[in-house]
């Protein structure tokens, strides 16, 4: 079988650079760089698509993203990702919350784990979990950019959070 054709894009968002990764029509990578890298963006309709509804995310106009994903993890990471994208615009949970919509309220260590390994930040909205007493913990793009996403949410979706 042939390796998947990757296409890449780069997004400046108001708090940093944005990687953007589509396999075979699926967006399946974006996460958070330090600095932007100087190679061309593609521009794939997907890709396309997924720059405008970023632009719309930040202007606070969108606040449910619609793209085709395939991001790549275990049985058990997949199900902490469907359940974080049910998070409503600016609500928050707590990753024991998160280990009983999973069922199973002794998996929160391991809920915690997925959720820090949610290779699509922002569209699958991780940023959205917190500690038990309501306090940010653990973002793989930094506490500033997960406080930041969730000040941002609470500006433009009547906030539900624990702020």
């Amino acid at each position: 079988m042939a390796d998947a054709m990757q296409h890449i894009a780069y997004y400046h968002s108001p708090i940093g650079f944005i990687e953007l990764v589509e396999e075979d029509g699926y967006l399946t990578f974006a996460s958070f760089m330090d600095e932007q890298k100087n190679e061309p963006t593609a521009a794939t309709p997907l890709l396309q698509k997924a720059l405008q509804q970023l632009d719309a995310y930040f202007a606070g106009k969108l606040q449910q993203f619609e793209l085709p994903l395939r991001p790549s993890g275990t049985a058990f990471q997949q199900s902490v990702w469907d359940q974080l994208v049910q998070i409503p615009y600016a609500e928050t949970i707590t990753y024991l919350h998160m280990a009983k919509r999973l069922g199973n309220v002794k998996a929160i260590r391991a809920a915690a784990s997925a959720n820090g390994k949610n290779p699509l930040a922002i569209i699958i909205p991780c940023h959205r979990v917190v500690g038990a007493d309501g306090k940010l913990t653990g973002y793989a793009g930094g506490l500033h950019r997960k406080q930041w996403l969730l000040e941002h949410e609470a500006k433009f979706g009547g906030s539900k959070t624990l702020f």
